[in-house]
């Protein structure tokens, strides 16, 4: 559905009128008047209605497009995004976390086999170069849209694993169903560009920013029984931490 907006400029303000019309649409998603997935005229039409020039829409698009308010969608348009993940620092699977805030979690799984180690690798995982380890490659799915693309290692045998158990069950909940217990990791965030791979894989635009998370985690003698490198679209997803003065 197409959302017609209300949107008052004033053109003696020394306020761009740009930003007049992002902060307008902008208030009209907080206040639920534009729920998420709604779609806005197109930048034509909506500069010949406010009488501005289709520049000034574009800037004022792009401006919510980098705020991760709203998302160009190629055959689609522009649209509302839906609301981003939030998520603890805990040790937890991502879709563990996204079942539990009712964001309906979904996986295609993209590569799962066994694979000889790179040296990088192996030093994680504490086995030799050249053993033989399960490489899984997915992509996470929330309310419908792609949130992450995941890259995990895991030393074998370590569980049994197949296609269809990873798409109707999150990794650590299936590697504690197999009596791993996992107990302590030790995880890295960062920030970058996304590859055309990725944003092809994730429905970005190439460039598009992307939070990232390298993570291995540990069983309770200590062993790597994880390692995971992942990338997740940095207009739908946070971290939240907690701080305590000690």
């Amino acid at each position: 559905m197409t959302a017609r907006l209300a949107i008052e400029l004033d053109r003696s303000s020394p306020v761009p009128l740009y930003y007049q019309v992002a902060e307008q649409i902008s208030e009209a998603i907080r206040r639920g008047d534009l729920p998420p997935g709604s779609r806005l005229d197109n930048e034509i039409l909506l500069a010949d209605r406010l009488g501005v020039s289709r520049p000034t829409v574009r800037q004022a698009i792009r401006y919510l497009v980098d705020k991760g308010q709203l998302v160009r969608k190629r055959g689609v348009g522009t649209q509302v995004v839906h609301g981003q993940v939030k998520r603890s620092v805990e040790l937890t699977s991502l879709y563990d976390d996204l079942r539990r805030a009712g964001q309906e979690p979904a996986t295609k799984v993209l590569l799962l086999r066994s694979v000889p180690v790179d040296e990088e690798i192996a030093g994680v995982l504490g086995v030799a170069p050249g053993t033989e380890v399960t490489h899984l490659e997915r992509i996470r799915y929330a309310a419908g849209e792609p949130l992450a693309l995941l890259h995990n290692w895991l030393p074998m045998p370590l569980a049994s694993l197949s296609a269809e158990s990873l798409r109707q069950r999150g990794l650590y909940e299936l590697l504690r169903s197999a009596g791993v217990r996992m107990r302590v990791a030790n995880q890295r965030m960062g920030a970058r560009a996304a590859t055309a791979a990725e944003a092809r894989l994730l429905d970005e635009r190439r460039g598009a920013p992307l939070l990232t998370m390298v993570r291995t985690t540990y069983d309770d003698q200590g062993r790597a029984v994880e390692h995971g490198s992942h990338v997740y679209r940095a207009s739908h997803y946070f971290l939240e931490v907690t701080l305590i003065e000690r």
